[in-house]
């Protein structure tokens, strides 16, 4: 049987109105009164009808993050962030995944349940620059991700090409002379693969290090899998490298775990860096060094811009672009003697 408001109030003690009137913040309720309601909806897991909440205040409560897929690490521990920030801000969130493919991004973006949202967080991946005027939508939306700039909505991202070019730098300094550009989309620009290779490029050029297309390895898919697969190909090749400048930290652990198998040591014979700072990083043997991109920053800055716009306060706002702070974070992957 379906748990309704009455249920709530009869274990907070208190009226159904206070119950309806917690459940839609209404600012007049004492704090006290508040937790007990709050506890109770909690323990009986309580699901406020969400259309009838909207019809009554033209709010639901409730934000829509469409990403590419759960499975990559990154998004999976973006999704968390967002939804940290989503819930101290009183919001719900529905997660819904593209795989990155272009129809089903519009499909979703266009679709009926993006009406029973407030609002919407889109990381792009299917779409690309010229498809800009596709997202002008009536609700309100922020981006992320590389795909879109200057288009009709905020923007959150963060400095991939200043990130790669820090993240090679590092390898650089330790006396690399031949890292491979791990990750790359052959003939991308505009996204995330495309930027970290500029990246990449910037950092050789100003040590003055030759740039070597044979030291540029495509990884289409940026699962572990992939990064294992990539690196077999590298390694049954016999092209030399010191170095690994891996664009993501899952296709670094799975060329981590190639490379030992093949029994090469790291970071004696290969030192390597990864991007995204997942937890995983930190435990595997020995421990990935990586990029930390300001995810959490980029979670709680999205969230904000877009209850700004759906509150009205960004109304005549043009729209913003914002790219988070990152920072090296060096670990025993990358831990040789200078």
């Amino acid at each position: 049987m379906a748990i309704t408001m009455r249920d709530v109030a009869q274990l907070a003690a208190v009226s159904i109105k206070t119950v309806s009137n917690v459940i839609n913040d209404h600012p007049n309720i004492k704090a006290e009164t508040r937790s007990r309601v709050l506890s109770a909806i909690d323990d009986l897991g309580y699901q406020p009808n969400l259309s009838a909440r909207g019809l009554r205040s033209g709010r639901t409560g409730v934000i829509s993050l469409i990403i590419p897929d759960l499975k990559n690490a990154y998004f999976a521990e973006l999704a968390d962030a967002v939804m940290t920030a989503a819930t101290q801000r009183g919001q719900a969130v529905i997660i819904e995944q593209s795989g990155g493919e272009r129809e089903r991004e519009l499909q979703i973006l266009h679709g009926p349940r993006m009406r029973m949202v407030d609002g919407i967080l889109y990381s792009v991946l299917g779409l690309g620059q010229e498809d800009a005027g596709l997202i002008d939508i009536p609700t309100p939306v922020v981006l992320l991700g590389e795909r879109i700039f200057n288009g009709p909505a905020d923007h959150v991202t963060m400095q991939n090409i200043e990130a790669s070019q820090a993240a090679t730098e590092h390898l650089l300094e330790l006396g690399c002379t031949e890292p491979l550009a791990f990750g790359a989309h052959s003939g991308e620009v505009i996204g995330s693969a495309g930027l970290r290779l500029e990246g990449y490029r910037r950092a050789l050029k100003r040590a003055a290090v030759p740039y070597r297309e044979e030291l540029i390895i495509d990884v289409q898919a940026w699962h572990r899998s992939d990064g294992a697969q990539a690196m077999r190909r590298v390694l049954a090749s016999g092209l030399t490298f010191d170095g690994v400048v891996a664009f993501n930290d899952s296709i670094a652990l799975g060329a981590m775990s190639v490379m030992q198998d093949a029994g090469l040591k790291i970071p004696d014979d290969v030192a390597i860096i990864g991007f995204d700072d997942i937890d995983e990083t930190r435990y595997s043997l020995p421990a990935l060094s990586t990029v930390d991109p300001g995810r959490q920053e980029i979670a709680e800055t999205a969230v904000r811009m877009l209850l700004e716009r759906i509150d009205g306060e960004g109304a005549n706002i043009p729209p913003r672009e914002f790219e988070s702070s990152f920072r090296i974070i060096p670990r025993g992957s990358s831990a040789r003697a200078v």
